[in-house]
């Protein structure tokens, strides 16, 4: 037999729970032996379940949820997924001042790289949005074109729509059913239908008619005279008064014939409520409000003053007083309380309560300068300026007064100097001392301001000025101090607001103070990596947009010390000068650019034209010569050069030139310039001779087969004119001018269906053109197939909606008047910013006789693109019969300033040789008399 114990005598093991295995803790017996004993909790069978697997060598059991110890190294620990959960290794460690400040650093590459990004963000969103507005259109817009359409459907067509009905068994049984119902008729329809065949003139003295219905109309009605003709009275009546109110005394005096709208409305704002306007009920209801308000708060100023403010809009101004005296009796600490009861009393009563006021508030600033001003001697208002000095020595606002009182500038001063020493950290009392000191008393005045207030960059600004004003700005870099003081106490303003200040400097006169603060402090805080040159040219450009020029000018003269060599910087400060500017001004910094630049042509024209535009032409001519040494063989620079002495009848030299041109730099457009030069001359054969061999050489220069044309169809030789565009549409099929004089070549001969042939083999080299297809609908427009002409319009809208010349002809010649604007606004909508879609809009205002909105429209096109000479033109000759002679001089000066290049009718005038000696001003008011208005 085993010496080992029966198993039920052994003790029990450690953390052993009976049922533990079947799952048979916790349960309740019978409800008189009570629940059983608690079991453990899920972490002890847990930590049990683990042990014991420890003890027997094997993994633990998942059964009830028990898992292994994790490994020290486990990188999965949920701790560690959040940065910003700093509950493991950062849990205990303090958060010090540079902690704060790397955040604050890794804070602002964040916020500068998403600057960065923000364009570009910007500009993919735009396109995303935009590509899917093409590639979702809404209903409205997929159904426009069937809109449009409806308005030739004609009555009978509408008239023989069938009614959309359920035409179900059911319902329609229901609905006949319906209408085979009868109802009974009123008596009032009979009698109407007996009396309707009577008449009778005569009114009974009640005003009603003698019928026999006793006044019943034949609708069941009844008709009283005299109650419309009292009615009408009353209308009238109220008419009038109206009149009479809005005209003033004119209307009394039965001489105003019309309403001033600007008078009524200014009389209304200086109108005040009276007594008799304001209805009763409504005082009484507001008063029982405004009285339950005060009792059940007797300490809530507002309230009584509201209370007091509705008795006097009542007209009882003696309860008002009443009122606002209780309630500065509940109220002694409130200055509104106290400034209310004095508003509403007379000057006498006035000064007696402000003295109570003040006993009761004597630190209150305004109840002192409201007393002064009850005050009418000087003496007595310097005198309770005084008190209130004694009583609130630290007040600005009471120092000013007190400053302002003074007539004797030795006075003010004095005041002021007490005023510093008591208020050592107002600004306002330091720089007005220093305006009232000599300058170099001022100057020690602003270095004590500077060593009280160490952090305002005002008192910095006004010593700028003050070497300004003394003449030592170059002398004294006093705003490179300003920098480096304000940057050592941390009060260092944004570019921004350096930027405004130095414009409020510009404004009151201080240019050199200006030019300044734009110098030191336009680069603060920027790196290289932040785009500085866009930065600093828009803040030119936002200055130049508010009318401050000098700020403008300082703005490019930094940003040309840091990029010298930047073309466009150049280029916009010579746009300044020349426009804002002055002549000498213009051609230094010209000057400066081509020594910074020499490689661009650009400058260098500049520079020869402004010369040659001021009669200067021996200087031009230099000029031109250092352009040649610094880019031999440019086209530009020869033509320009060319350009001046043909300009100036040197007919010969600028022939030689032409011909040095061709051998040094034989590009294109100088034989182009070659062919034109000789065509202005009036040698057709010699031009003739030049296209011919530049062919030879650029056969796929479209200009010059253009230009071969339109020689031979000078000469009236329209079969070379042919075969010379024909040949150029074969060696140039992407030349949308090509293919429209080509097309014109046949209208013009007569042979319609010739010219839409040739356009419609464009279309096919080019299929998305607006200008291909315009000129296909005014071919047809043209031979007057307008059917023909709208059915093309139809299709090309589908192939190009964005175009705003298919716009504005379908608007003006394919719409009836009335239709116009209905279909300029779904243009508008349809087309982005077009400006011959808003000439277009303009001259339909125009002919409304809504000049004002006209002109609007025209002035949008021009600052929308200032290079299309047409719109200028349109301009020009609206303002030719609605407008002033300063207006046309002025737009006129500003068309030349633009130099417009485009438009149909400009390129055409400005091309042709013989105008060729016109200029801008010549050949705006040819295009302006061409159009048709």
């Amino acid at each position: 037999m085993s010496g080992r114990k029966d198993f039920l005598s052994q003790p029990a093991p450690e953390n052993y729970v009976a049922g533990l295995g079947r799952g048979a803790t916790g349960f309740t017996t019978r409800s008189d032996l009570g629940p059983a004993r608690e079991g453990p909790s899920e972490e002890q069978i847990k930590e049990a379940l683990a042990k014991r697997a420890q003890q027997l060598g094997a993994a633990p059991p998942t059964a009830y949820g028990a898992t292994g110890k994790k490994e020290e190294n486990d990188d999965d620990d949920e701790r560690f997924q959040d940065p910003e959960n700093e509950v493991g290794l950062f849990a205990n460690g303090a958060y010090d001042r540079d902690d704060d400040e790397a955040d604050r650093i890794y804070q602002e590459v964040e916020d500068k790289m998403d600057r960065r990004r923000k364009l570009r963000r910007e500009a993919r969103e735009r396109a995303e949005r935009e590509e899917y507005e093409r590639n979702n259109p809404k209903i409205q817009q997929q159904f426009a074109d069937l809109k449009r359409s409806l308005a030739s459907v004609s009555d009978e067509d509408w008239a023989n729509i069938p009614e959309v009905g359920d035409l179900t068994g059911k319902n329609r049984r229901t609905k006949q059913n319906q209408r085979q119902r009868f109802y009974a008729v009123p008596d009032s329809v009979i009698a109407g239908a007996r009396d309707s065949t009577q008449f009778d003139t005569s009114v009974n003295d009640d005003g009603a008619a003698t019928n026999g219905s006793g006044g019943d109309s034949a609708d069941g009605t009844m008709t009283n005279f005299a109650d419309i003709g009292a009615a009408r009275d009353k209308v009238l009546r109220v008419r009038l008064d109206q009149a009479a109110q809005g005209s003033g005394t004119d209307s009394t005096a039965g001489t105003a014939t019309n309403v001033d709208p600007k008078g009524y409305l200014t009389s209304l704002t200086k109108s005040e409520l009276k007594a008799g306007e304001i209805e009763v009920g409504d005082v009484k209801r507001v008063r029982v409000l405004l009285e339950s308000v005060i009792k059940t708060n007797p300490k809530h100023a507002p309230g009584w003053i509201a209370a007091a403010r509705l008795e006097e809009v009542a007209g009882k101004i003696v309860a008002a007083r009443n009122v606002i005296a209780r309630g500065c009796e509940y109220c002694p600490k409130s200055e509104d309380a106290w400034l209310e009861n004095i508003r509403l009393n007379d000057n006498h009563n006035a000064k007696i309560i402000a003295a109570s006021a003040i006993r009761n508030n004597d630190r209150s600033t305004r109840l002192w300068i409201e007393a002064m001003k009850l005050e009418n001697d000087p003496r007595a208002k310097k005198r309770v300026l005084r008190r209130a000095i004694d009583n609130i020595p630290q007040s600005v606002a009471i120092w000013k007064e007190a400053v302002n009182l003074e007539e004797d500038p030795a006075d003010a001063r004095l005041l002021l100097a007490k005023a510093t020493e008591v208020i050592p950290l107002s600004v306002e009392l330091w720089l007005a001392l220093a305006r009232l000191e000599t300058p170099e008393q001022a100057q020690k005045v602003l270095n004590k301001a500077r060593m009280a207030v160490p952090t305002s960059y005002d008192i910095w600004i006004a010593a700028a000025r003050l070497q300004e004003q003394m003449g030592n700005a170059n002398k004294v870099n006093v705003m490179k101090r300003a920098v480096q003081s304000l940057a050592r106490e941390s009060a260092m303003l944004k570019r921004e607001e350096w930027i405004a200040e130095a414009e409020k400097c510009e404004d009151e006169g201080a240019v050199l103070t200006c030019g300044a603060i734009i110098r030191e402090t336009l680069g603060y805080g920027l790196d290289e990596d932040d785009d500085r040159k866009e930065q600093w040219m828009d803040d030119a450009k936002s200055s130049l947009g508010r009318g401050k020029y000098e700020t403008a000018r300082a703005i490019y003269a930094y940003a040309l010390r840091v990029f010298i060599n930047k073309k466009s910087i150049w280029l916009a400060a010579a746009d300044l000068e020349r426009n804002h500017g002055t002549k000498e001004a213009l051609w230094q910094l010209l000057e400066k650019a081509v020594e910074a630049c020499p490689q661009s042509e650009v400058l260098w024209m500049q520079l020869a034209k402004e010369k040659w535009q001021s009669g200067e032409i021996d200087d031009a001519r230099r000029v031109l010569g250092l352009a040649f040494k610094q880019n031999p063989n440019n086209e530009d620079i020869w033509l320009a050069a060319v350009k001046l002495e043909a300009d100036n009848q040197q007919i010969d030299q600028a022939r030689e030139l032409l011909q040095d041109a061709r051998q040094e730099a034989g590009t294109d457009r100088v034989w182009i310039k070659s062919v034109a030069f000789e065509r202005q001359l009036g040698n057709i054969d010699a031009a003739l001779d030049l296209v011919n061999q530049a062919l030879q050489i650029y056969p796929k220069a479209d200009k010059l087969w253009m230009m071969k044309g339109q020689v031979y169809e000078s000469l009236n030789k329209l079969p070379q004119a042919r075969e010379s565009y024909n040949t150029g549409t074969r060696a140039c099929p992407k030349s949308v001018p090509l293919w429209l004089l080509a097309s014109r070549l046949e209208e013009k001969a007569g042979v319609v269906v010739k010219a839409r042939s040739v356009l419609d083999r464009a279309r096919l080299a080019l299929p998305r053109n607006a200008e291909l297809w315009t000129e296909s609908v005014r071919v047809e427009r043209r031979a007057n197939n307008i059917p023909q002409a709208k059915n093309l319009m139809a299709k090309a809208l589908q192939e190009v909606p964005n175009s705003g010349i298919l716009w504005s002809e379908s608007i003006w010649h394919l719409e009836p008047r009335t239709q116009r604007k209905p279909r300029s606004l779904e243009a508008i909508k349809k087309v982005d910013n077009d400006p011959v879609l808003f000439v277009t809009v303009a001259r339909i205002f125009w002919g409304e006789r809504r000049l004002e909105k006209a002109a609007s429209w025209f002035e949008k096109a021009i600052l929308l693109d200032s290079d299309l000479g047409d719109t200028w033109a349109w301009y020009l000759r609206f303002l030719q019969q609605h407008g002033t002679e300063e207006k046309r001089a002025d737009v006129v000066s500003k068309c030349v300033l633009s130099e417009p290049k485009h438009g149909e009718e400009w390129q055409r005038i400005a091309k042709d040789p013989k105008n060729s000696t016109k200029g801008v001003e010549g050949i705006l008011k040819v295009v302006a008399g061409l159009l048709e208005s």
